[in-house]
This record gives structure tokens, C-alpha cells and sequence, in this order.
């Protein structure tokens, strides 16, 4: 069962790591006058500890995390309490980004500069069921979903030379770190990089594996085995 107060008011938790951002999205919440603020965590796995004391109706968060990807908790969230409810509020429409958050289990995606005018109308609708996802991010999501259907289709289908053995050491690893579902300045951060270093090595691993984006290049990986078996290379 999830909380609720006295007064049957639904009860809300934010973990987003910048306070200030969440204390904004706090007030946009009690100035509502129907919700419970349960919290804010300034971290995954902060957030995640509080979800299972509080078991909120609603968890507003925030995708870019900096101890841990915020993909990555929500589907702990969902192993650990498949009925908790969640959004993603966050500063990126990155369209794999969309997709990845909606099929660990999100139930809305909305960015913090729509929060103001859209955030309770978001609560309202997943509370109530339905997935509320915003018409010009919808777009990016089933953009998305055709093109890595479609891509996913031609991979499995064309018998060609894998293009993974042109890649150096450092080159895997950004990869590889990319079919994880880390961003790229999650990368810099795992890597010790910087976030222009990434880009430099996406856009070398792009060439040698004849793709043209994030979306391609993952499946690419995917579906020829980018793993612990790939051979090491000299660090670039």
C-alpha cells in the first residue's frame, strides 16, 4: 500500500541532487495544496532508501544522478516495488534517453522547464493510470522506437565484417559504458575525461563502425557481442 495522510492527500518524493531545482519543484508541489512532500533525496541511492520507508504514490526524478545512473535506479526501484509510480524530471530530451527511462518502467517524462506549467497535470494523469509524456517528446520517443526497431532488424539480418575490432581500448570502454545507459558526462566522470574527450572518441567510434548515432552504435554493440570477451588494445 502506498502513504497517504489524514486528509487523503497523495504523497510525493523528489530526488534530484541539485537543491535547488527540488526545492523548486517542492513548492510548485505544496502550492497545490493536494499532495504530501515525503522528501528530498540528493541522491539514488538516498532516494531509493526513502521509497521503501515511505512507499511514496509518486516519485519525481531526476535521470542524471552523480553516484548512480539514474536508469539504473528506477529499475531498482521497480525490482524492489513494481507498483511505485515514477516520473522523470529532467533537463535532457536526448530521444534515447526518453526511450531508455519509458521502458525501465517510467510512467511520465517531462523536463524541468515545463515543470511549472505541466508537473500536476503530469502527477495527475500517472496517478490516475496513464502515461503522461508531452506530444513534442512523444515524437522523439516513437522516432525512436522505429528507427531502433527498423536498425535493430538490418543488424540481425546482414552478415557483415565486425567493425568492434577497430576499436581501442578506450573506444570499448566509452562504448560499452553507452550500452549501459550512461550519459556522456556520466562517462567523462566514470573515464576521468572530459565531457569533449567522450564526444571525440563517439564520433571516432561512429566512423569506424559506419553508423551515424548513439542509437545505431549501441545496437551495433549489442549484437556483436561487446563484452568481457573483446580483446584489450593499447589505451588511447
Amino acid at each position: 500500500m502506498h502513504s497517504f495522510d489524514l486528509y487523503g492527500k497523495k504523497s510525493v518524493l523528489i530526488v534530484d541532487d541539485n537543491y535547488d531545482h527540488a526545492a523548486g519543484i517542492r513548492e510548485l508541489v505544496r502550492l497545490e495544496g493536494r499532495f504530501e512532500i515525503k522528501g528530498i533525496a540528493a541522491s539514488a541511492e538516498i532516494g531509493i532508501s526513502l521509497i521503501k520507508k515511505h512507499k511514496p504514490d509518486i516519485v519525481l526524478m531526476d535521470i542524471n544522478m552523480p553516484d548512480k545512473d539514474g536508469i539504473t535506479a528506477i529499475q531498482e526501484i521497480q525490482k524492489s516495488d513494481p507498483g511505485t509510480k515514477i516520473i522523470a524530471l529532467t533537463g535532457y530530451d536526448d530521444s534515447d534517453l526518453i526511450f531508455r527511462a519509458m521502458k525501465v518502467g517510467t510512467r511520465g517524462y517531462l523536463l524541468k522547464t515545463m515543470a511549472a506549467s505541466q508537473l500536476t497535470r503530469a502527477i495527475d494523469e500517472v496517478l490516475t493510470g496513464k502515461i503522461y509524456l508531452p506530444s513534442a517528446l512523444a515524437v522523439k520517443f516513437f522516432d525512436h522506437f522505429q528507427t531502433s526497431f527498423r536498425e535493430n532488424s538490418i543488424i540481425k539480418t546482414t552478415s557483415e565484417e565486425n567493425f568492434l575490432s577497430y576499436l581501442t581500448q578506450r573506444e570499448e570502454e566509452v562504448l560499452e559504458l553507452l550500452t549501459q545507459g550512461t550519459t556522456y558526462k556520466g562517462v567523462a566522470k566514470q573515464l576521468f575525461i572530459s565531457e569533449t574527450t567522450v564526444k571525440t572518441h563517439v564520433n571516432n567510434i561512429f566512423q569506424k563502425l559506419q553508423v551515424n548515432d548513439r542509437t545505431q552504435a549501441v545496437l551495433y554493440a549489442i549484437n556483436h557481442g561487446l563484452g568481457g570477451s573483446s580483446k584489450m588494445k593499447a589505451a588511447v
